[in-house]
């Protein structure tokens, strides 16, 4: 009992001490003082510290050898404090400061892996990994070959297939509502808007390689589209369907939904059999 009282009373003694310190620090108006805190809560982990501080400092040493640096370690410390959004708009201030800065080029970098790091899951909106993406196509056009180049690479084919995810669990959606209509305020069909969709993935990401998931998407929604056509749109409608599984039997012949192809062909051949005669 008196050790765990003694460890507590330590603690509480430090804690204090460590407080008064800070406040001494924060309230202080000599910069040189409060950057070299900054720099040692920096690299001691303490980055909410280090940013209360460095926020005030960056204002004090304005026009000062130590502004720059500073600017970049605040942005590093809201980054490593996951504060993504905040770290990248301090990283776009920076680059915006220092074009030519010692720490431009890494700043450009983290202007898109902060905005990466921050982007949602795919079936929610995605204009963040829009604007990642912009981001490190930026930093690629600025430094073609910059150190991390690779990296960089790496993240724009993470963030367009995260694109492509969102495109897919849309195209899904529609498929999935079929012949509902409460939600088509404006006519078409939800068969339709995943035809639409999926062949929109298709051609704005001619390398996924989830190609054949838009592909089956749209067989499937062709096939049913037809289905529940009235008479003057139906044969026309098989006939496309028709077509359609036979491109996709051309493209994906190994498909484990190949099966389901020829199914569909042959009952669109009954259907425009039945028709014509």
């Amino acid at each position: 009992m008196k050790k765990t009282f003694g460890v507590v009373l330590l603690l509480t003694m430090l804690f204090s001490s460590c407080a008064k310190e800070f406040n001494q620090v924060y309230k202080s108006t000599d910069y040189h003082y409060k950057y070299e805190y900054a720099k040692e809560s920096f690299a001691a982990g303490k980055y909410a510290r280090a940013i209360t501080i460095l926020q005030e400092l960056i204002v004090q040493a304005k026009g000062t050898s130590e502004a720059e640096e500073s600017l970049y370690m605040l942005a590093m410390a809201e980054y490593m404090d996951r504060d993504f959004a905040t770290a990248s708009e301090t990283f776009k201030r920076y680059v915006k400061s220092y074009p030519r800065g010692v720490y431009a080029e890494q700043a450009e970098f983290y202007v898109g892996e902060s905005l990466y790091m921050d982007t949602p899951e795919p079936r929610l909106d995605q204009s963040e990994t829009v604007q990642a993406i912009s981001a490190f196509q930026e930093y690629l056009d600025v430094y073609p070959d910059a150190r991390l180049k690779d990296k960089a690479q790496q993240r724009l084919f993470e963030l367009q297939d995260k694109l492509v995810e969102k495109e897919l669990y849309s195209a899904r959606l529609y498929y999935d509502l079929g012949s509902y209509f409460g939600n088509c305020t404006s006519g078409g069909n939800n068969y339709e808007a995943c035809i639409v969709t999926s062949q929109n993935a298709l051609k704005d990401y001619p390398y996924s390689n989830r190609r054949e998931d838009f592909a089956l998407l749209i067989m499937k929604s062709k096939y049913e589209l037809a289905l529940q056509s009235v008479e003057s749109k139906k044969l026309e409608r098989f006939q496309d369907a028709e077509d359609e599984c036979y491109g996709f039997i051309n493209e994906y012949p190994d498909s484990k939904e190949r099966k389901r192809a020829e199914e569909y062909i042959a009952k669109c051949k009954k259907v425009t059999a039945t028709a014509k005669d």
